[in-house]
């Protein structure tokens, strides 16, 4: 096994599973004909490209009177 790129304990989720596909009404379909409950089966596959990143937080407004001594 090579490196991984999340590392190794990734959550289960169908958002990023090879066996997922999204229809038109945002709901995920199995390939592998799996039930899904709550958002994960047992046929499982990860795919790193389908991994979609969290937006960066938003950093407060700083004013330079709150960097004086």
């Amino acid at each position: 096994m090579g490196f991984q790129l999340f590392g190794k304990n990734i959550a289960v989720d169908c958002s990023y599973c090879r066996n997922c596909i999204n229809n038109s009404d945002g709901n995920q379909i199995c390939t592998k004909n799996r039930f899904i409950e709550n958002g994960k089966c047992r046929k499982f596959s990860y795919e790193p490209l389908m991994r979609k990143p969290f937006k960066p937080p938003v950093l407060p407004k700083f004013n330079p009177e709150d960097f004086q001594l």
